[in-house]
């Protein structure tokens, strides 16, 4: 019996040592699946504009994980941030770059995510026509087709566009369209505007800018969030993506990286004279700024009173309890960042 007793005792260990091994073994995920909201023309698997967009040209975070054996694999959805939702709630997705509107959607219906940083801010905003157009104004516009890609943060700036000229959607022919669908038909001249880059369709001759609106209020916002199941579970690989992705946003920020982060971006297919167009001339920092300062968080609840005043969310959202700084507050420290980036005001202002 007590021979029994030592074998089973000794069998037990055993099968602990091997689940434990297991264990060690399952202490990091065998990939990394980050969504980009968005694709390059035609599905290219490549977006431009901002500077997770360029780290993934640039392999930064393949080449963070190599070393452990982990790979890194980017999901790019034509359908934007709706598809990202839907990707997340399949639990197809670990991390994503995404636009305030579907992001707050995701959150209200139940989506777990915790925002990390801040991705994109400011910028200017384009309402153009086509070249035959004679509307002189956005008023001008009213009982017009007007494209959007519903769903997305562009219906957001929409918004805030439409109300700045005092206009609500009920006064346009809202069409929803991708971004490239919208170049497309404003070029056949099949809608009347639509809210886009408009330099390489204005050198065609097919276009032209109705107004440019340089308020930051405005221009859309965007953020880079982790599913709450995976920051649990693997904390320390969070603060390596976020880590080397605030070392990419520091890189994207430098002036002497402007010019060759355009040309990464114009492998998205759209061209690279409107990524000059649209940046030449502003502040890489501000613009590429990870900070979940003032300005971004009024940003977002700014967002969710447009979404939920349009019904488009109708469970409320507590952004209080969203974000998850701690990872960014690590990186600024590792990375000897924490003055790099200005903090901003809920207007838009320097603090």
């Amino acid at each position: 019996m007590k021979l029994f007793s030592k074998k089973l005792a000794t069998t037990f260990l055993a099968l602990s040592a091997l689940g434990l091994s297991l264990q060690l073994h399952a202490a990091n995920p065998k990939e990394i699946r980050i969504s980009l909201s968005g694709a390059g023309e035609g599905g290219k698997p490549r977006i431009g504009n901002v500077s997770i967009a360029t780290a993934q040209a640039r392999g930064v975070l393949e080449q963070e994980f190599k070393k452990d054996g982990i790979a890194v694999k980017w999901l790019f959805f034509p359908g934007a941030g709706p598809a990202t939702n839907e990707a997340l709630a399949n639990g197809k997705v670990d991390f994503a770059y995404h636009g305030d509107l579907p992001s707050l959607v995701g959150r209200s219906t139940g989506l777990k995510t915790k925002v990390l940083f801040s991705t994109g801010r400011f910028g200017p905003v384009y309402v153009v026509v086509p070249a035959d157009s004679n509307a002189k104004t956005v008023a001008d516009l009213k009982g017009k087709k007007f494209s959007v890609f519903k769903g997305t943060a562009g219906q957001i700036v929409y918004a805030r566009v439409l109300a700045k000229y005092g206009l609500t959607e009920r006064d346009v022919r809202s069409i929803s369209q991708d971004s490239y669908s919208a170049r497309t038909a404003l070029a056949t001249g099949d809608i009347d505007a639509t809210i886009t880059s408009p330099f390489s369709l204005q050198a065609r001759g097919v276009a032209k800018t109705l107004i440019e609106i340089k308020d930051p209020k405005v221009s859309g916002l965007s953020h880079f969030w982790v599913t709450e199941s995976f920051e649990k579970q693997y904390p320390e690989i969070v603060q390596r993506v976020v880590t080397t992705l605030i070392k990419q946003a520091q890189w994207s920020s430098e002036e002497a990286n402007r010019v060759a982060q355009y040309k990464l971006w114009s492998q998205s297919g759209i061209p690279l004279v409107d990524y000059q167009k649209t940046w030449d001339g502003w502040n890489l920092k501000d613009r590429n700024s990870p900070l979940l300062d003032e300005f971004h968080r009024s940003q977002i609840d700014s967002a969710l009173k447009i979404a939920k005043d349009a019904k488009l969310i109708r469970r409320d959202v507590d952004t209080k309890t969203w974000y998850e700084p701690k990872y960014l507050n690590n990186a600024l420290k590792e990375l000897n960042l924490q003055n790099y980036w200005r903090q901003f005001n809920a207007n838009g202002q320097p603090k």
